[in-house]
């Protein structure tokens, strides 16, 4: 049952019962009202009359059902309203936490917390429009400060003019960036702003860089995590020099690469995993890749990591989506629009997956999944931008520059492609058979067509057959 329909149902439950507790409870206040009508009747005089007497009792009757219908409507709202405690979403409480960080006091509030995230922002503009954005970028921060309040997180603003000399110092470099500072390491967030993403991504570097997997049921939970890029080594313990060089590197990564260890000799035969060993998952790949020449130092393996980070297939996700985006391939993206939840969308996806596996050794293949469920806000503007109906799984090439695109044709009434016709297709891309500055000279001749339409001829018309041969 949804949720909307079982709060529904809780209402009507709380409803039913509050009017059987009004019915039983007028019905005792009526016996007790007559009842003691009666004894006062036989202690009045006879002459009293009895229209006095019903008087007296009908205004004892209605004050009682007055007091009675009060009651159980402040019964049923105290229970509606606890009822909404567990959904209470936090909106912010008018407490500025949000430093102004400059050269005076950024050391003492760097010291002060355990992390330290600083938005580095433009000056404030004088255009409304602008300066309305960057409210909305503090609120932003205001909030994750309100909710991270307990967890020792110090959030601040740096001015690029007012206060160049300490982004310098820092290291600050993109404007409208968040930067965390923690311990040693400054991670760039590059992902969506918003106070749950942001909230999220901040909850995720407070945990361990490495996660311990000890039985069975971690160990296929481990299995399940096929979206990310992950590492898991299989070491003699938390004192093993190995293990330390692993969690070292783990450090450098999180949070955007997971880091698993397991100390377990069952775990690690079912992984087969020999001692010191660190094997390699790539997004929605089968089978993993082991790091050779074990035991590994951390230098190797930071240096594996980078040369692997790149997936086949990898999917946009809100905490890192311009991280993702900003590595293109010499400005494109291969880009596939996929509901996993929808019938053809899953089916769709299964085929990226087999075409992905098959072509993981290639370094010049990349391709970026986008599930436009998980991005409500932005589905309007890609089928505005890219021309394309996001109801249909999709896929084509985008310049990351100007958001050129083609698309693969795939009619609504014929079936998906299959791995072997995506994979010539891919080749035509890689090859630079299928490219977007096609398809502007396609938009260019549109244009020009259309300022001739008025005086188009026969030979126009001839001229349009020989191009579509």
């Amino acid at each position: 049952m949804s949720l909307p329909n079982c709060w529904e149902e809780l209402r009507w439950q709380r409803e039913e019962e509050s009017i059987k507790c009004f019915l039983v409870l007028k019905n005792y206040t009526l016996s007790l009202i007559l009842l003691v009508s009666l004894t006062v009747l036989q202690d009045l005089t006879w002459t009293l009359s009895i229209s006095l007497f019903f008087s007296f009792t009908c205004f004892i009757i209605a004050t009682m059902l007055s007091v009675w219908l009060v009651l159980v409507s402040c019964m049923d709202f105290l229970l509606y309203s606890s009822a909404e405690e567990g959904l209470e979403f936090p909106s912010f409480d008018g407490r500025d936490r949000v430093l102004n960080v400059n050269e005076r006091n950024y050391k003492k509030a760097l010291k002060k917390y355990d992390m330290m995230c600083l938005l580095y922002h433009e000056p404030l503009p004088s255009d409304k429009e602008l300066q309305q954005q960057f409210h909305m970028g503090e609120m932003v921060l205001e909030l994750a400060a309100q909710v991270l309040e307990d967890k020792d997180i110090g959030f601040g603003l740096v001015d690029s003019h007012k206060d160049a000399k300490v982004a310098k110092k820092l290291g600050l470099e993109e404007e409208g960036s968040i930067y965390v500072f923690k311990d040693e390491r400054v991670i760039e967030f590059d992902g969506e702003l918003s106070a749950d993403t942001l909230v999220e991504f901040l909850l995720d570097l407070l945990e361990d860089p490495v996660e311990l997997i000890s039985n069975p049921m971690e160990q296929r939970a481990f299995e399940r995590m096929d979206e990310d890029i992950r590492l898991i080594g299989y070491f003699k313990g938390e004192d093993s020099e190995h293990y330390k060089a692993f969690q070292s590197t783990a450090e450098k990564f999180q949070p955007y690469v997971k880091f698993f260890a397991t100390f377990d000799k069952g775990v690690a035969k079912q992984l087969t995993l020999k001692m010191n060993e660190i094997d390699f998952y790539e997004p929605f790949m089968d089978e993993p890749v082991t790091i050779p020449g074990k035991p590994n130092t951390e230098e190797e393996i930071v240096d594996f990591v980078n040369q692997h980070r790149r997936p086949t297939l990898r999917k946009l996700r809100a905490e890192d989506m311009f991280e993702t985006w900003e590595d293109d391939m010499d400005g494109i993206h291969i880009v596939a629009f996929a509901e996993e939840e929808d019938p053809d969308g899953y089916e769709f996806l299964e085929i990226l997956k087999e075409v992905a596996r098959d072509n993981t050794k290639n370094p010049d293949l990349s391709i970026v999944w986008i599930d436009p469920d998980e991005f409500p806000l932005l589905t309007t503007y890609w089928e505005k931008t890219f021309k394309v109906d996001l109801f249909r799984p999709q896929i084509g090439v985008v310049n990351v520059t100007d958001a050129d695109s083609v698309w693969l044709n795939m009619p609504n009434d014929e079936a998906l492609p299959s791995a072997e016709e995506l994979e010539d297709w891919i080749e035509d891309v890689l090859s630079g058979k299928v490219n977007t500055e096609d398809d502007d000279d396609d938009d260019d001749d549109d244009d020009d067509y259309d300022d001739n339409d008025d005086d188009s001829s026969d030979e126009d018309h001839y001229g349009d057959d020989d191009d579509d041969d």
